[in-house]
């Protein structure tokens, strides 16, 4: 059996006056985008376009609900409580379900945003509210967690399809985390370096972590960050080096 990647990126996270990123031309590229909600970033009208594009394109459509924090993009950690989590991520991906069902197309996954991410991935309490709202909502939906993570656990437990992410573009810590963004070096802008870890992280399911350490990983699908002035080149030299190494890219809901 060849070797497959769901390649995905976080979109539709422009609001207002506001503009981020390139999701008309990542979505050319990627097989699975993640769509902000309006809580970290996005909008109504910025649900609608960017819904409207994943279907133009055929791309899996996500939701990545996130902490209500317009002004630090939802990356600022912020103390919350279990029904705090299930009930904004019910509501998040119940915003983007009504654009979806109006263009007659369906969810295929969900991706917690920056933050949120981050707190599910270590905090159990988190990741077990995340992934009651998601089975509750529709069992069907994938739920996408930082492999190895507590909320990759709590997703299988709830019975969930789980799709472990991996990072193209971030620095990883020993214990298989991702580097806090307040650390310097905690995103990677070298081209080079961030492609010959992708393709690594696939084919041989390790990624060198800051100190040196080979941390093992499932790399299911791999994101690049849309926001990112450099996502377009990335997507782009991803798919060509993905393609070399012999690597289908294909969405997570494809068999």
């Amino acid at each position: 059996m060849s070797m497959r990647i769901d390649l995905n990126s976080d979109l539709g996270e422009s609001f207002g006056n506001y503009v981020f990123g390139n999701d008309e031309g990542i979505l050319e590229l990627v097989s699975s985008a993640n769509i902000a909600c309006g809580y970290h970033a996005g909008d109504h009208n910025v649900m609608q376009r960017t819904v409207n594009l994943a279907v133009q394109n055929g791309v899996g459509i996500g939701a990545h609900p996130g902490l209500p924090d317009l002004a630090g993009f939802g990356r600022r950690y912020i103390e919350v409580d279990p029904e705090d989590v299930y009930n904004m991520v019910v509501y998040q991906i119940g915003a983007l379900r009504a654009f979806v069902d109006l263009k007659g197309a369906h969810i295929q996954h969900v991706k917690p945003h920056g933050a949120l991410f981050n707190m599910a991935a270590k905090d159990r309490a988190v990741a077990d509210a995340v992934a009651r709202a998601v089975s509750d909502l529709d069992p069907s939906f994938i739920l996408f967690g930082l492999a190895g993570s507590e909320l990759v656990k709590a997703g299988k437990e709830q019975g969930l399809n789980v799709a472990e992410e991996v990072f193209a573009d971030r620095a990883y810590q020993a214990d298989g985390s991702l580097t806090s963004r307040t650390i310097a070096g905690a995103v990677l802008h070298d081209e080079n370096v961030v492609i010959e870890r992708a393709v690594r992280m696939v084919r041989e399911g390790k990624v060198e972590a800051v100190d040196g350490t080979l941390v093992p990983v499932q790399a299911d699908t791999i994101c690049v960050h849309g926001d990112g002035a450099q996502a377009l080149v990335f997507v782009k030299q991803l798919r060509e080096a993905f393609t070399q190494a012999g690597i289908e890219i294909k969405r997570v809901s494809d068999k």
